[in-house]
Formats: structure tokens, sequence, C-alpha cells
């Protein structure tokens, strides 16, 4: 059998295995299109046209919505986050006239876009720290030349989903303005960030110029996102989505899955958060283990085991299949015998208590230790 047919074969294991789970850790089931359908159309206010051209009816009820939950004057529905980060940047450096962004180099602009803002607008990045955490005040004013937009990623996921504290993104964006230049969230998962800074999202916003966020991360939405900012961004980003060609004819399904999400979905965060801190020690507990970071200040983290990612993946199919329990998925190798996975405790987890995380976890590393992969 040929690698591809091997890896064709695990995947179709792997979504038989999810579909037939009980019971969910990190992740949850894959609803079907059937029952996405059957949850979008038990949604009120179903009584309107179409959108067309993102000008009216669910598409302009989503923009209102997210403008008056970030506290931003207006929002701008588009298909991809990475379309509109483009259009922040590129308006940043068009406002102040300074060609270069400021950013994490393992921000999403940086590792996921394919580098996108350099590419088709020409902006060049700089980099304040290559440490794992937001940069500091002192190392913003040592880049030694102007930028025109600080980007911060909030939380900044490939390092561990990390967040500063309030009092260091204060200072972080008032060290940025304080040299003329913009500052925008690259805020995807924005919205479980509430319960660390102990603040509602308009508060969080409106230390930034400019605030993506994504429907369907955390909100489990189809597709889809939102750039938010004063009206003077708002227009000019309708202009340049149109030609990026992300102005599509009708978006409909994808905003009502957006605001099916906001209306069941975001008011939970805070507490899938909550019970991460119970959860995240047992996880911590398990013979070799360690998360990072140690306190995680969302419900998603990285947990860290001292075995080979091929040993780990059979393991967590082989208890999907056994016992009907999907624990902690797709394993990759970060050193010889060390591998990493993301851990995201949502709804599903929520009914696990820190004993029963112990007990899978162990049975987990049991079949790990005994795997041929």
């Amino acid at each position: 059998m040929s690698d591809d047919q091997s890896t064709a074969n695990d995947q179709q294991r792997r979504r038989a295995a999810r579909r037939a789970c009980k019971r969910f850790l990190s992740g949850e089931r894959s609803a079907s299109i059937r029952e996405r359908l059957t949850e979008l159309a038990a949604l009120d206010g179903l009584d309107v046209e179409p959108d067309i051209y993102g000008g009216d009816g669910p598409v302009q009820q989503l923009e209102e919505r997210t403008a008056a939950l970030l506290g931003k004057e207006d929002a701008v529905f588009f298909p991809t986050g990475t379309m509109a980060q483009q259009v922040a940047l590129r308006y940043g450096a068009e406002l102040t006239g300074r060609s270069a962004v400021a950013l994490h180099p393992l921000s999403h602009l940086e590792r996921h876009e394919r580098h996108a803002y350099a590419q088709l607008t020409g902006l060049r990045g700089l980099w304040p720290t290559t440490e794992q955490r937001q940069p500091t005040t002192e190392e913003l004013g040592a880049l030694g030349e102007p930028f025109g937009t600080l980007a911060v990623e909030l939380p900044l996921r490939d390092p561990g989903y990390l967040l500063p504290s309030w009092e260091e993104l204060v200072e972080l964006t008032e060290a940025a303005r304080a040299t003329g230049a913009r500052v925008h969230f690259d805020g995807a998962r924005l919205w479980n960030t509430t319960t660390h800074f102990g603040k509602p999202l308009d508060e969080i916003s409106a230390l930034a110029d400019s605030v993506y966020v994504s429907f369907y991360k955390d909100l489990r939405g189809i597709s889809g996102a939102a750039l938010a900012g004063d009206a003077a961004l708002t227009a000019y980003a309708r202009t340049w989505r149109h030609r990026y060609g992300g102005t599509l004819f009708q978006q409909w399904p994808a905003a009502l899955a957006a605001l099916a999400g906001l209306d069941t979905l975001l008011s939970e965060l805070p507490a899938f958060a909550r019970h991460a801190a119970t959860l995240a020690p047992a996880l911590a507990a398990l013979p070799g283990a360690r998360i990072h970071p140690v306190v995680p200040p969302t419900h998603e983290f990285q947990l860290w085991l001292p075995h080979p990612a091929k040993a780990l993946n059979a393991a967590h199919l082989a208890l999907a299949e056994q016992e009907r329990t999907w624990f902690v998925s797709h394993w990759s190798d970060a050193a010889p015998g060390l591998a990493m996975a993301e851990v995201s405790l949502t709804g599903p987890a929520l009914e696990w208590t820190a004993d029963e995380v112990t007990d899978i976890g162990l049975r987990f590393l049991e079949l790990a230790a005994g795997s041929a992969y």
C-alpha cells in the first residue's frame, strides 16, 4: 500500500471513529450537513430576502451586531480572515505613509497566510522580538525604524495560545500609538479572551484601531470573518473587499451560522475557560506530561508528551474505536520521542471531571506505550 493510500485510510478511520464517539474531551463531534441546516432553520428572522452582494439581510445583521459587540462604529463581513487582515494593514500603510508592519514572527500573518500582506500589498514585516511572548514596549522602541501598524495576535496561537496581562497590552498599544502607528488586533479568537483580561469585548477592542474576528473559530460558523473599526476604515474595507473578489453574490449561509454562534456559544466561552482551569492540571499530572502555558489563559493550550507522534496518534484512534472516547488528537513530533498536540476544552469537556481525565489519560498512555504504530 502506498503512503497516500495509507494516509487516506487513516483519515477515513478517524472520521468514522469520530462520528461513533460518545464522549469528547478535546474537540467535539462533527455535525452532518443536515444537522447544521436544521440548526440554522431554527433561527429567528429568516423571513427576509437573502443578502445581495453583502448589502442587506443576514450579512448586514451580522455586521451590525459584530460592530456593537466590539464597540466599533462599523464592521465589514469578509469571506476569509486572510483577506480582512490584508485590507487592515494596507489601510494602515496608506494612512501613515509607512510600509512596515510590526508583528510577531510566530503570528498567523507570518506563518499561515503565505505572507499575503507582503506578497500582495508590498508591506514589510518587522519583528520586535523572537521570544515566545508578545513584545515589550522597549523592544518596540528598539526597532529603529517607523512602522505603520502594530499587529497583535490575541491570543498568540502557535506558541501556545498566549496572552499578555491587561497592563502589558495597554502599555504596548499606547507605545505603538506614541510613534504615530495604528494598532490592529488579529483577534481570530478574541472572543475567548474576556475571562483572562477581566474585560468585556468592547473594552478590549477599544485598544485597537482595527479588529479582525473569525466566525468559525470558537463560534462554529461555516466560514467568514469581520473587520471592525471606524467608518473611514470600513468604507475602505468594502472597496478593497470588492477588488480582492470578496464581495460574493450571496453569503447568507455563512452569516446565519455566525449569528447562531453569537447566539449560542459566545456566552459559554467564559465557562470553557473556567473549567479548563480544573481539567488542565489533570492533563499536566499524567506521567511525563507538561502543558504550555503552565496556567492556560483560555480553554486552549498545548499538551506535550514523551512519546513519538505516531504512537500517540495510533493510541488516540484505538481509544476512539474501542471506548468511543475522543481524547486529544493530531499529535506532531517536536523532537525525537517528544510530541505536542493542541487541546481545546469546549462544551463537551464541561461534562468531564479531573479524575475522569486522569483515568482516560492513563489508558491513552498505556495504548501509546504498546503501540506498534
